[in-house]
């Protein structure tokens, strides 16, 4: 089968579309016939930094959909036929305060998603919703996954609240957003970007600040009840400064620096929450799917690519030129 493949060279020049071989699904595994796959900044972050050129070569991906085209011993939630959407988490079933030990995510350490097929525990393919377009599922599930985590589980959103999300550009952003506005909270967002301020406006946003204004200016001085903070160290600090006394601040995205300084002081006489967050279980993936189907939220789909040209994708990934997912078709 074909695959996009990562070995011997960090970053993208490591990358190579060649044939890898199939293998047949064992016991509680199925085998997923791909039709779409969807691109992260996890995956930027597996090639540049975490998968060395001294590893084992590893087909990269996290987010995928397709057809199940084959099934081990003792898989019942699904058969050959079946048109399924994958759940990246691997290993952590329950919803917890954090990941269990052996937590994984497909892509890194296991075979990814930008390949013919895939093998997955079966655990991890659930049917897809009917509403969703092939382009839609296949970027899903990792950026919705996250988002869902970071507002419900550790933001505890509730429909009274202000809430404010940095960095509106991004897959898990743009899920962010229409999550919370569908709670009914309002919603404020930045960008440097005029065209990304006003899709967001259009997706629901009740204001949309460009990132380089005085945010306090531009929100009249006044403070939200809750921060997502998906770009990191760029903008953490303003961030904070929006927060209310006694408000809480949700982080899980570093991709503009991972190192902060933060005065403690202040923190503390602010009695703010700060919560890091992660992906997500298996049981917050069902209740992010039954979120989404009554509310038929769709992924905000940037630009499809064949995975054949997969430099281009990965460029506007890095060039954040993206509005929403980017993905790739694959059948």
């Amino acid at each position: 089968m074909k695959a996009l493949v990562h070995a011997e060279i960090a970053g993208i020049n490591g990358l190579a579309y060649q044939e890898m071989e199939e293998r047949i699904p064992k016991a509680e595994e199925v085998r997923v016939l791909l039709k779409t796959a969807g691109l992260n900044h996890r995956d930027l972050f597996t090639i540049d930094q975490n998968h060395k050129p001294s590893d084992p070569p590893i087909i990269i991906g996290s987010d995928g959909a397709g057809i199940i085209d084959a099934v081990g011993d003792g898989v019942e939630n699904v058969k050959v036929g079946d048109e399924v959407i994958i759940n990246p988490s691997l290993g952590w079933r329950e919803k917890s305060d954090a990941p269990p030990q052996g937590f994984g995510i497909i892509g890194l350490p296991t075979h990814g998603t930008f390949a013919e097929k895939i093998i997955v525990p079966a655990e991890n393919v659930v049917h897809k919703p009917e509403y969703l377009s092939w382009e839609e599922a296949g970027v899903l599930s990792l950026a919705a996954l996250t988002a869902y985590r970071a507002l419900f589980t550790r933001g505890k959103i509730s429909p009274e609240m202000k809430v404010l999300i940095p960095g509106i550009g991004s897959g898990v952003a743009t899920f962010l957003l229409q999550f919370a506005k569908a709670v009914g909270a309002t919603v404020y967002v930045t960008s440097r970007s005029k065209i990304k301020c006003e899709k967001a406006l259009e997706l629901g946003a009740d204001l949309a600040i460009n990132s380089e204004e005085d945010w306090d200016k531009a929100l009249n001085g006044e403070k939200v009840d809750l921060v997502i903070e998906c770009v990191g160290a760029a903008t953490f600090n303003k961030s904070l400064k929006q927060l209310r006394s006694g408000g809480t601040i949700v982080t899980f995205g570093a991709s503009a620096g991972d190192v902060v300084q933060l005065n403690i002081r202040e923190f503390f006489y602010g009695q703010y929450n700060l919560f890091g967050s992660t992906m997500g279980s298996g049981e917050e993936y069902s209740e992010m799917l039954q979120f989404i189907e009554k509310h038929q939220i769709k992924p905000i789909v940037d630009q499809m690519y064949p995975l054949e040209q997969y430099e281009q994708a990965f460029s506007r990934l890095e060039k954040a030129q993206q509005l929403g997912k980017i993905g790739f078709t694959i059948r």
